[in-house]
């Protein structure tokens, strides 16, 4: 009975691992296409897809395990170091950006419109804090991770180094989930 639990939650981990895959596959394709024609090394190919916006670390583990062959150690490191690199510059700058193009009608008919769309998802967010911010930011979704963890973070006034601390911990839980759906496609393809 265990073992059939087992393969279930396996089973439901890859799905979501392909569902994650081709919500951002043809973009992730295209930008890995494009970045591997400017003769850029698989490792800076890595850090830089997981700074990206929808691929973050959920598309840059399973690229550099499955497509580039790293060792999942490294794989994890890179995604996990490239993935945290835009959110100071998000949690400090967001509300400026979204300030400045709130003058405009339509960003401010766009600003309106995300926020309202963050604070509708992030309930769990603005009651539990902490570990909603992190279990947010940790589930390898589309429409999750740091760079939606930044945002719902200073909507919801979480100060900068407790948000840095959380969406962190988000991070690494997604690589935790994701490092280990990404082995098992690679031994699918071998």
């Amino acid at each position: 009975m265990h073992n059939r639990y087992l393969k279930i939650m396996m089973l439901t981990g890859l799905l979501m691992l392909l569902a994650t895959g081709l919500y951002a596959s043809s973009f992730s394709d295209s930008t890995i296409s494009w970045l591997s024609t400017k003769g850029l090394s698989p490792r800076l190919i890595v850090l830089i897809i997981s700074m990206l916006p929808l691929i973050e670390l959920r598309g840059s583990i399973p690229v550099a395990i499955i497509l580039f062959k790293m060792p999942w150690q490294e794989a994890v490191l890179l995604s996990v170091l490239g993935n945290m690199v835009p959110i100071p510059l998000l949690l400090l700058l967001i509300e400026w950006f979204f300030a400045m193009i709130s003058k405009v009608r339509l960003g401010a008919k766009f600003t309106n419109w995300i926020f309202a769309r963050t604070r509708r998802k992030g309930k769990a967010i603005e009651k539990y804090e902490a570990v909603g911010l992190t279990v947010f930011v940790g589930i390898p979704l589309p429409g999750t991770g740091g760079w939606t963890g930044a945002l719902a973070a200073r909507i919801f006034g979480i100060s900068f180094w407790k948000s840095m601390l959380y969406i962190l911990i988000g991070v690494i839980i997604a690589g935790a989930i994701v490092t280990p759906l990404s082995l098992m496609g690679l031994m699918a393809v071998n």
